[in-house]
């Protein structure tokens, strides 16, 4: 069962997940972070760091983010051969969100996601 990145973490960018990950199966896009689903070891480090609760076991991601699912895994296999893992904490986004509860107020929209391909 491995994790996924969901919905509050665009934007945001807040990166104390990387820093715990013994696995370093964080790929990171243009304004979103990914979990490597073949390469998370289950371990939930990343969840509780995370200060926007953006990080689910995909058996209890709700359900209108299921499609983080397949997300994440698209996105990793293209960010990988790039590049893209992230192993060190970065600042996060300028305009951030600092709570589970401001992130969920956020309103994005899938085109956050989509435009990044």
């Amino acid at each position: 069962m491995p994790y996924v990145v969901a919905e509050p973490c665009i934007n945001c960018k807040h990166t104390d997940c990387v820093e715990v990950c013994p696995v370093d199966c964080f790929y990171e896009g243009p304004n979103f972070l990914v979990i490597h689903p073949d390469e998370c070891i289950d371990c939930n480090a990343c969840v509780p760091v995370c200060p926007v609760e953006a990080i689910f076991p995909d058996d209890e991601l709700p359900e209108k983010w299921e499609h983080y699912t397949q997300w994440n895994e698209y996105l990793a296999e293209k960010w990988q051969p790039l590049g893209y893992v992230i192993t060190e904490k970065k600042d996060a986004l300028p305009d951030a969100v600092t709570s589970p509860e401001e992130a969920r107020s956020r309103g994005l929209s899938e085109e956050d996601i989509l435009d990044w391909e």
